[in-house]
């Protein structure tokens, strides 16, 4: 099993680094879209739909992805960019204040069409951000996805190691707050690692970092519940020893579009109070 993830993870990445720095933006964002689609039918089988509702839902978001596409080449990255930064606001305001708020209340959406919608909002942010971030400076994209990467395995080795409080034990009863401090910890090792090597110029690094690995735990929690409602182990078995793509990108989905704007904030900060 072990032998079977590693190769996996090795295949992926041999994969995913080269097309985002060397992929043209219409191709990189194309084959994103194809990840994404992947990742919305998983999603869909959260929701317990039946496979002629399983297949409108992904023709649907199909064609409108590929309609997007054909925008984005025909008008150009700076429209793109224009209205993937209202969605990235717009996804900011859910995972930083409607999640926290519903994981406190334990009060989740239920309507089936609610989490229809839901599914798209979490995959099209998704998708604008790899492109958005693939444009603008692929070492972005690389830096908030090792941030998750590195917290999860921090928090991993310190709940085996030291949990005795759990986090959420109706979500995810492994999870616990001392994973969180591990998980913490290690990003601002990370963020200090990038301030002294030169890689980045400021110390706002860090309380980024953290926000980008908060936000991430509740992507994983919010995934976690949905499966436990589902009674599914994994989000799917597109990826041998890993289970499904939500599987491994459910820190991503809400760390992408929240610090794409933690990094547009912070440069208009800078430019707005320059003197």
């Amino acid at each position: 099993m072990l032998k079977t993830r590693v190769i996996t993870a090795v295949v992926l990445l041999g994969l995913f680094l080269p097309a985002l720095f060397y992929l043209p933006m219409m191709w990189w964002a194309s084959a994103m879209l194809l990840l994404t689609l992947v990742c919305l039918h998983e999603w869909a089988g959260f929701l317990s739909l039946s496979p002629m509702q399983t297949r409108f839902y992904l023709a649907f978001s199909t064609i409108i992805g590929v309609s997007m596409l054909v925008l984005l080449q025909q008008w150009g990255f700076h429209w793109f960019f224009y209205h993937a930064l209202q969605v990235f606001m717009g996804m900011t305001f859910f995972w930083l204040i409607v999640v926290p708020l519903a994981m406190f209340f334990n009060t989740f959406f239920k309507q089936q069409a609610v989490n229809l919608f839901l599914g798209w909002c979490l995959m099209l942010s998704l998708w604008m951000a790899l492109v958005t971030a693939q444009e603008i400076n692929p070492y972005v994209l690389l830096v908030i996805i090792s941030t998750i990467w590195l917290a999860d395995s921090a928090a991993y080795f310190f709940g085996k190691q030291f949990g005795r409080h759990k986090l959420a034990p109706a979500i995810s009863p492994g999870k616990t707050w001392e994973g969180v401090l591990g998980a913490l910890l290690a990003v601002a090792v990370y963020a200090v690692t990038l301030k002294a090597s030169g890689a980045v110029s400021t110390w706002w690094v860090l309380p980024g970092l953290w926000v980008i690995t908060i936000v991430g735990i509740y992507g994983d929690l919010f995934e976690s519940f949905f499966k436990r409602r589902a009674n599914l182990k994994d989000s799917g078995q597109f990826l041998p020893g890993h289970g499904g793509f939500l599987d491994r990108v459910d820190g991503v989905i809400p760390a992408l579009p929240v610090g794409l704007c933690l990094v547009f904030w912070f440069h208009y900060w800078q430019q707005s109070y320059s003197f």
